[in-house]
């Protein structure tokens, strides 16, 4: 919601000063959380899937967070201030699988940070016993760290190749 209200305000009302501030205030956002979930355990609360979830949610916004905020702000950039179209990269060869492979361990990276987020909290309240469930959200993040493990390797099997280039129309000189 604030990175929607920030775009509004910057783009659709004119207000930049305080787009940017709303725009500013996302990733305070997420530190409010993790401060919320480490006081909320802290104080005795059951740790719950919810916590986990918390901790899954701020290791991908740590690394995806300011990639997110980037695009989002291109496209309404476009859409709404006037400005060029953001171009996609058209990626064939080897940064086709240069990319595939970046994209990859950037997630690995949000995998580690939110499970490293989840040890954490389970330390934190005492163990594996009492912390079990702040664990819940590990095994769908390891299956989607698995299986978006098929597109590099099929990118680096078949890279794809150059477009070719569009003929020239008959009759232009």
């Amino acid at each position: 919601m604030m990175l929607a209200g920030g775009l509004a305000a910057r783009y659709v009302a004119g207000w930049r000063g305080l787009g940017g501030v709303l725009l500013l205030c996302v990733p305070l956002l997420d530190i409010v959380l993790l401060a919320a979930t480490v006081i909320s355990v802290r104080n005795g609360a059951g740790p719950s899937i919810w916590h986990g979830l918390s901790a899954a949610y701020l290791g991908i916004t740590v690394v995806y967070g300011h990639r997110t905020l980037r695009w989002a702000d291109a496209k309404f950039a476009h859409r709404f201030g006037g400005a060029p179209k953001p171009e996609r990269p058209k990626l064939y060869g080897r940064q086709a699988i240069a990319d595939a492979w970046r994209s990859w361990f950037t997630f690995l990276l949000a995998y580690a940070i939110s499970a490293a987020m989840m040890i954490g909290l389970v330390v934190l309240v005492g163990g594996l016993s009492k912390g079990a469930p702040l664990l819940v959200w590990l095994n769908p993040l390891t299956k989607i760290l698995i299986y978006s493990l098929i597109w590099p390797i099929v990118t680096t099997i078949w890279p794809g190749k150059a477009p070719e280039p569009e003929p020239e129309p008959a009759g232009k000189v």
